[in-house]
């Protein structure tokens, strides 16, 4: 028994010495496409006097909630001009919005096709609790592996990491859509995709967005593990600071992601809150009522 060892970890290893020999080529044009759009949203970011990026934020902001958030984004984004960790917030910034798009894009079709099909939901479930339960760590060895050090690795494992929440939440979103409205839709000849847009993905809008806030704060939450296969940004002072045991370099750079962490949080918060809000005018208007009694009329009359 002593010697009784399952080498699950040598399996592993071959699989993914052959992934690596056989899909090589597809690992370098993803790192090329990802590198490329990594660099130019961060040319934007940092292109410009941090002024003016302030200005737009700020503007977004009060667009989205109001001149309250719009002066809390301002104030904090001039903080981090103050302790001088501007670019590298920006380089994080960039980071986590590309690979936070990613994820969206691919967890939010997941989650619709889970919801409206049972067999996906099934398979879905334990690969999302897969990715959910594995050390945060881990992610970065098939990363590197794949596509060397950088950021592009570090933007992969952040995908990864981050794409559960985003179909959980898409696919509870759909599934509480209250049959009802739906079955009405269905009376009225609407087709399956007509329904899916025009019925389910707003009601559900307000779960499909918690699902992008909390994409998003897992995305920030792996910029420090990122810093750690040379990403830059925020993660790499913070991780710079852990080896010269530099307390106030880590503190202000680990301030600095607490900011853009407030300011992402509140931003989508406050969209999903708008969006809920369209969503219930949309099902109280009196056209959806008229079309709801005037289902219930033959039901009345079958009956």
């Amino acid at each position: 028994m002593e010697n009784l060892r399952l080498p699950f970890g040598e399996w592993v290893e071959a699989i993914v010495d052959f992934i690596g020999d056989t899909f090589g080529w597809l690992f370098d044009a993803i790192a090329t496409i990802l590198g490329i759009v990594y660099d130019g949203l961060d040319w934007v970011l940092t292109t410009p006097p941090f002024w003016v990026i302030i200005l737009v934020l700020g503007a977004l902001a009060w667009w989205v909630k109001g001149w309250k958030l719009a002066t809390g984004t301002a104030v904090g984004l001039l903080f981090i001009v103050l302790v001088d960790q501007w670019e590298n917030a920006m380089d994080t910034l960039a980071l986590v919005l590309v690979a936070s798009a990613i994820a969206v894009v691919i967890s939010i079709p997941v989650g619709i096709w889970a919801a409206r099909n049972d067999t996906v939901s099934r398979i879905v479930r334990p690969v999302l609790d897969f990715l959910q339960t594995m050390p945060a760590f881990v992610y970065l060895i098939p990363a590197i592996i794949f596509f060397g050090v950088g950021a592009v690795p570090g933007m992969i494992a952040t995908i990864l990491f981050a794409l559960a929440p985003g179909v959980r939440l898409t696919e509870l979103g759909i599934r509480g859509v209250d049959h009802e409205v739906v079955e009405a839709g269905q009376a009225f000849g609407a087709t399956r995709g007509r329904i899916l847009r025009q019925i389910q993905l707003p009601l559900a809008l307000p779960s499909i967005m918690a699902g992008v806030n909390q994409v998003i704060m897992l995305s920030l939450s792996m910029v420090v593990i990122a810093g750690m296969v040379g990403a830059g940004g925020l993660g790499g002072e913070i991780v710079r600071a852990i080896g010269r045991i530099n307390v106030g370099l880590g503190v202000e750079a680990g301030v600095a992601v607490v900011i853009l962490a407030m300011m992402l949080d509140r931003m989508t918060s406050a969209l999903a809150d708008k969006g809920g809000a369209r969503a219930k005018r949309r099902t109280a208007s009196p056209k959806d009522t008229q079309a709801s009694t005037a289902t219930a009329q033959p039901a009345g009359a079958q009956a």
